[in-house]
């Protein structure tokens, strides 16, 4: 007998039908927020919910306890094509409270209303106290092998693949703040290896402010806004912040390295990771090696100019999660090779003259080359951003056989305190069973019970010994995979608060830091102590601050004494000069372009036959063409029509890592003061002064400009000599775009950036 058609399921499949075709390749344009494009009406024909977009996966399907379900992903997300009660009973309204009568009071029995309402009243949970601002996406993790000779861990065997979740963050602001403020980044990786959860919890800047993790309250404290105003937000241009590191010296080389362009990276997916403190691999002898983790990104290490950083707080706060989201979608997948400078695991713990166990401290790789050990590959986004890059929770002492750490008193500390964050902020012990949390491997713990308990024990023994659950769980030996930690020695001593001597050098690799920047990084650099400290009110704050940029170069501390109006004190340490290790610069090598936004500026009356070979060849490079245009729609013929993607109302430079110019564009219709400030006043122009401000700005932050036909005219109206450097003319638009390639490389053209620092 032939089973009915469900009409609902079907209908759902002809949706799906849809959305296979609307992920095709020639989707090519990230960005669309749903799979497939909604009509104008509201649809009413009932349709299960739609598959997620093409570049979104959630959690592996695991249980509480490690077990591979081999559920879909779509058997955990929403189902059916009604609304229902969390317990499945469906709904007829939800727009109208249950009333004593259609003007009477609101009753109290209306369930769908107070279950509605409950819900939403705890929907969120306590934000991170730092890093609440974040992005997240899961990818993989392919080991070379070359890790094996000195860590027993499985997922660094060759071509072994890993599952992972990557969250990026920023430290000091709010989940509201924006993203491109000055500040440290994290970079938090969690491994789901077969052998147990390893996370790598480190930050785009491989020290930090403080040698021991007791002084972290102090710090985040000194850094967060002020108590009694709550501002400023997301940022360390403050009198607290500045107070703390100037009277804290320790501090100095972090807050260097956040003064310098690192502080503002253009992309999460142009940003270096490290892990900060020094670990310990364990091979499978038992013998161990010290080591420090290095994310580098294939795409190379980029930052924004704070301009660009301003502009885009304003105009797109969300600017690094939207990048790392589009990348992904339009198969721009970010890469990044793990690497590991290794050091012989000796009792001194140093490493030619420099402390392994000072976090404030790094080891030139000039000096350790950093070796590459695996590749990370992200290629796909949360489905739910609540759900995986809110709730995920990471902690240092998530380690897997073949991997220890070392007595380093931050990491000690952060041993203690991340584990202690999750109990609060995800409400008890069971955080680890929420699917974004779950591991991989079996899980047989004994513990028990506890706010949200997921997972369903079986026995009646969770002790150890038993016999009436037959023994279980037994205890494993090293050569059955468990932990074991290193024997290592604890030199005899006495119980006291103290660093070790070898802590107190607070200056020397900030001058190595200083030492090792290109002249334009240089600028930026006192650029961004000049913002800073004249944002303070403080007077002694400042002049207590130059004092410490004295310690570091004499240079720096003048320049930056000029832009404050105060003297310039000397130096009160004998400043050395350490051999510059390039490997700190951004500058001097090129990059892959994959991913890169090109913005291609044109109208109806300009040449869109070589807009659409363009568009073409910038797809074909693997990076994203973007048609900027006076107004929304699409150009040309309805038979071959060229869609704009930006208007002269939307486009700022920030978003672009070049700009092509397809002839004279005519102004925009909307183009008036009172509906848009860029475009000034509101009499008539040749060229839109929205254009010419985004030329203006492309030119100041060392965009690469390529035009062709009459662009000339518009180059001369915003000022940008054509004979500048990056900014290149052909006959064609492909011929254009051929020169403007090259350039791309180094990210920016930094020849425009004028310097008198000197080298």
């Amino acid at each position: 007998m032939n089973e009915k058609k469900n009409p609902v399921k079907a209908a759902a499949e002809k949706v799906v039908e849809k959305v296979q075709d609307a992920v095709d390749p020639g989707n090519e344009i990230p960005g669309a927020p749903g799979p497939v494009p909604p009509p104008v009406d509201e649809p009413t024909s009932p349709t299960g919910p739609l598959p997620p977009k093409h570049d979104q996966r959630g959690p592996d399907a695991y249980s509480p306890t490690g077990r591979e379900t081999g559920v879909p992903q779509e058997d955990v997300a929403q189902s059916g094509a009604y609304l229902t009660t969390a317990q499945g009973a469906r709904l007829y309204d939800t727009d109208h409270s249950l009333k004593a009568g259609a003007r009477g009071p609101v009753l109290l029995q209306d369930h769908h209303l107070r279950e509605k309402i409950t819900h939403f009243d705890h929907e969120r949970i306590p934000e991170r106290v730092v890093h609440a601002r974040g992005a997240a996406a899961h990818g993989v993790f392919r080991a070379y092998g070359t890790a094996s000779t000195v860590s027993k861990a499985a997922f660094l065997a060759k071509d072994v693949e890993t599952p992972v979740f990557v969250r990026f963050s920023t430290v000091l602001g709010s989940r509201g703040s924006a993203d491109t403020v000055r500040d440290t980044r994290g970079f938090a990786t969690k491994f789901y290896t077969q052998e147990g959860v390893f996370d790598l919890v480190g930050n785009n800047i491989p020290v930090f402010f403080i040698q021991d993790a007791i002084k972290f309250p102090d710090i985040i404290h000194a850094g967060k806004p002020h108590p009694d105003r709550e501002i400023p937000q997301a940022q360390s241009a403050h009198d607290t912040f500045w107070d703390f590191v100037t009277l804290h010296t320790e501090a100095t080389h972090h807050t260097l390295w956040n003064m310098s362009d690192r502080g503002i990276p253009r992309s999460y997916r142009m940003m270096e990771g490290f892990g900060v403190h020094t670990f310990r691999l364990v091979d499978a002898e038992g013998g161990s090696t010290l080591v420090k983790f290095h994310w580098k990104p294939k795409l190379g290490v980029h930052s924004l100019v704070w301009e660009e950083a301003q502009i885009a707080a304003g105009v797109d706060p969300d600017f690094h999660r939207r990048d790392l989201a589009d990348a992904i979608e339009a198969g721009a997948i970010p890469q990044w090779e793990l690497g590991i400078q290794t050091f012989p695991d000796t009792p001194e713990q140093n490493f030619a003259g420099i402390d392994l166990l000072d976090p404030t401290k790094i080891v030139p790789e000039e000096m350790a080359p950093v070796q590459p050990i695996g590749l990370l590959t992200l290629n796909a986004n949360p489905s739910n951003y609540f759900a995986e890059t809110e709730q995920v929770a990471f902690h240092l002492g998530h380690l897997v056989p073949g991997i220890d750490v070392t007595d380093d008193p931050l990491l000690q500390g952060r041993l203690f305190s991340y584990l202690d964050t999750q109990l609060t902020r995800l409400g008890g012990p069971n955080f680890g069973q929420l699917p974004i949390n779950r591991t991989h491997a079996p899980v047989n713990d004994m513990l028990r019970d506890g706010m949200h308990q997921t997972a369903v024990h079986r026995g009646v023994a969770p002790y150890r010994p038993n016999s009436l659950d037959g023994g279980c769980p037994f205890l494993a030996g090293g050569d059955t995979g468990a932990f074991v930690e290193v024997p290592a020695e604890i030199a005899a001593s006495v119980k006291e608060r103290r660093a070790p001597a070898s802590f107190d050098d607070h200056y020397s690799q900030p001058r190595l830091f200083w030492l090792s920047m290109a002249p334009a990084e240089r600028e930026h650099i006192i650029a961004a102590y000049t913002f800073e400290l004249g944002k303070c009110y403080e007077q002694a704050v400042k002049e207590r601050a130059l004092t410490v940029l004295a310690n570091i170069d004499s240079e720096l501390c003048t320049r930056v004494a000029a832009g404050l109006g105060l003297p310039a004190p000397t130096a009160g340490v004998r400043l050395t000069d350490p051999a510059p290790s390039p490997a700190l610069s951004q500058l001097g090598r090129t990059w892959p372009l994959d991913g890169r936004i090109i913005g291609i500026v044109a109208d109806a009356d300009t040449d869109l036959d070589g807009v659409r070979s363009v568009r073409q060849a910038v797809l074909d490079g693997g990076m994203v063409p973007l048609v900027i245009a006076p107004a929304g729609g699409t150009l040309g013929p309805d038979d071959a029509p060229v869609t704009v993607q930006r208007t002269f109302t939307t486009a700022r430079s920030i978003e672009f890592d070049a700009l092509l110019v397809a002839g004279a564009p005519a102004p925009g219709a909307d183009g008036h003061g009172a509906r848009d400030a860029k475009a000034g006043d509101a009499r008539p122009s040749a060229t839109d002064p929205r254009l010419l401000l985004l030329l203006t700005e492309a030119f100041r932050h060392g965009k690469a400009i390529g035009h062709w036909g009459d662009a000339e005219t518009v180059l001369t109206e915003a000022a940008v000599p054509r004979d500048a450097p990056g900014v290149v003319g052909a006959d064609s638009a492909v011929g254009v775009f051929d020169r403007v390639v090259p350039l791309l490389g180094a990210h920016r053209v930094w020849e425009r950036f004028p310097t008198t620092v000197q080298v």
